[in-house]
């Protein structure tokens, strides 16, 4: 009966399903992007992204390359869900592996401080942005995106996050996959995020607010780490002309949000199979050890994409409607029923994740908002 009803709202919203082949980078169809299947410099992997916002705001990268011209293979996947708008996602896109590759090339390794120091430079990079269009256009003060980003380089792999977006690691245990969380989130939901809110903020009681039966940082925001959200980085970008609902009423005196990334340091081994990174709208309707299930039992081609269907079959699941009815339903209003999901699965061939030197073809696939921003080098 609920499904009746939400189908019969909907209805003039559904749009036609139609099949666009891009290039060798990936398929559209629809409000999906999908590679079913690629080489990345340590075994295969697949990629695909629905969308459910009127603007899509999700971008995710994948690059096969050697970092450092004496270096070993080196894989990097990146996660960009951003909000307010899909600037920020697309400028972390555009300089964040180059900003990885440079201060990769000047210290000669890749390392926890070039990773720290690659975040803050594409969060510098942003925020200058921002200055230079603050009286043409403000309201990009208001833009931000969460960083979920692994690299894999001499069997070694780094996840570093800022915001809710998570890296899972399906590992062998007693002939068992395991799932293993690899990345730390920083959404106002977990207590110990709010706790570190508070300790960074002890002046101010309204740092954390529940609003509306869900926590927000300052009423606002629900994650505490990003890249963007100039609004809260700075007083400079939280006045006129920034649209009022954005600014705060009383002035701060240091950030709100924090662009510093969690990093995790993962030594690889046989046992480790493969790495889930997804966008929050995928763990929004499956756990962990689900994901790790669905990828563990299914052929290795199109698994993202089958992700994202299971998500999706969930999310018509809670609403009492079929799935066939949920694809009908066009963006903006999809946004209703879930948020734009990413998905990347890397899987590890052993032979290769601690190989000394690289011999494959490059690799650099972009999925995101149109088939502009997919290429492929081999």
């Amino acid at each position: 009966m609920v499904g009746q009803m939400v189908m019969r709202i909907v209805r003039p919203c559904f749009k036609p399903d139609h099949q666009l082949a891009v290039g060798g980078g990936g398929t559209r169809d629809g409000l999906l992007w999908y590679k079913d299947t690629g080489r990345h410099a340590c075994g295969d992997f697949s990629m695909a992204l629905v969308q459910a916002n009127n603007l899509l705001e999700d971008v995710s990268q994948v690059e096969a390359a050697p970092l450092l011209s004496h270096s070993s293979s080196t894989t990097f996947v990146g996660i960009y869900d951003g909000h307010g708008g899909p600037e920020t996602a697309h400028f972390i896109a555009q300089h964040l592996f180059p900003n990885l590759k440079k201060f990769a090339t000047e210290q000669q390794t890749v390392s926890v401080d070039v990773i720290r120091k690659s975040y803050a430079a594409t969060e510098e990079g942003f925020l200058n942005l921002v200055r230079k269009q603050w009286l043409i256009k403000p309201q990009l003060a208001s833009v931000g995106s969460c960083c979920l980003v692994g690299i894999i380089n001499e069997g070694v792999l780094y996840v570093a996050n800022t915001g809710d977006s998570r890296a899972v690691l399906g590992r062998l245990e007693r002939g068992v996959i395991k799932a293993v969380q690899l990345s730390a989130e920083h959404n106002a939901s977990i207590e110990s995020v709010r706790e570190e809110l508070r300790q960074f903020h002890p002046d101010d009681p309204r740092i954390v607010v529940l609003k509306h039966n869900v926590w927000r940082v300052k009423g606002l925001i629900q994650v505490s780490r990003t890249l963007g959200d100039a609004y809260l980085k700075s007083t400079e970008f939280n006045r006129e002309p920034l649209l009022a609902r954005f600014r705060l009423s009383e002035p701060f005196h240091k950030p709100i949000l924090s662009p510093e990334p969690s990093i995790e340091v993962h030594k690889l081994c046989t046992e480790d199979q493969f790495v889930i990174f997804a966008s929050d709208g995928l763990w929004e309707h499956m756990t962990n050890q689900e994901a790790v299930d669905i990828v563990n039992c299914s052929p290795r081609n199109g698994i993202a994409r089958r992700l994202i269907k299971a998500a999706l079959r969930d999310a018509a699941k809670k609403r009492e409607m079929r799935y066939s009815d949920l694809k009908k339903i066009d963006r903006g209003v999809r946004r209703h029923f879930h948020d734009d999901i990413t998905v990347v699965v890397l899987f590890l061939d052993s032979a290769l994740v601690g190989k000394r030197f690289y011999g494959g073809p490059l690799l650099s696939l972009m999925g995101g908002d149109g088939a502009s921003t997919l290429t492929q080098k081999c």
